[in-house]
């Protein structure tokens, strides 16, 4: 077990199984040292999708949660990838999207679910650069979508 994955377990959090894609297109794309992560939906850790709108059928709380799966999510498609979370140099970037009805506008605060965990996780190598933006609507109605710019040791 990864060093990121040992934290993991002791924050009482499990990696989920890396999915595969639901269209044409790749999970992850390694160009040089930066791999680029599909978006990550919000599914739960018994596999049920995390739907919602936020400001609507949940509240941000809800919302940083499903974040959280999202980026759990990534960090499963990061070691299918390269085989060990432990060769993550930096996490250089997220892009969350937020299921969101019109008048909300807390999205920074949903995809800090994400970007909080990716910090805790990793440190000051998981501090990224970000875009937090609401859209009417989410694949299948779920709450949150994250993707993912990792930066990898070869």
């Amino acid at each position: 077990m990864s060093q990121v994955e040992e934290k993991l377990a002791k924050m009482d959090l499990v990696l989920p199984e890396a999915g595969a894609p639901a269209g044409s297109y790749v999970p992850t794309v390694l160009t040089g040292n930066l791999l680029y992560v599909s978006g990550q939906i919000s599914v739960d850790a018994d596999g049920a999708m995390m739907k919602g709108r936020c400001g609507e059928t949940i509240g941000v709380e809800e919302g940083q949660a499903a974040a959280q799966r999202c980026a759990l999510a990534i960090l499963a498609q990061v070691k299918a990838a390269v085989g060990s979370l432990d060769k993550v140099v930096r996490v250089v970037k997220l892009n969350g999207f937020v299921n969101s009805a019109p008048a909300f506008g807390d999205h920074p605060k949903v995809i800090n679910g994400a970007s909080d965990l990716m910090v805790e996780i990793f440190g000051d190598k998981g501090k990224h650069a970000r875009a937090a933006v609401g859209v009417a609507n989410l694949p299948f109605g779920v709450a949150v979508e994250v993707e993912a710019v990792i930066e990898v040791a070869s």
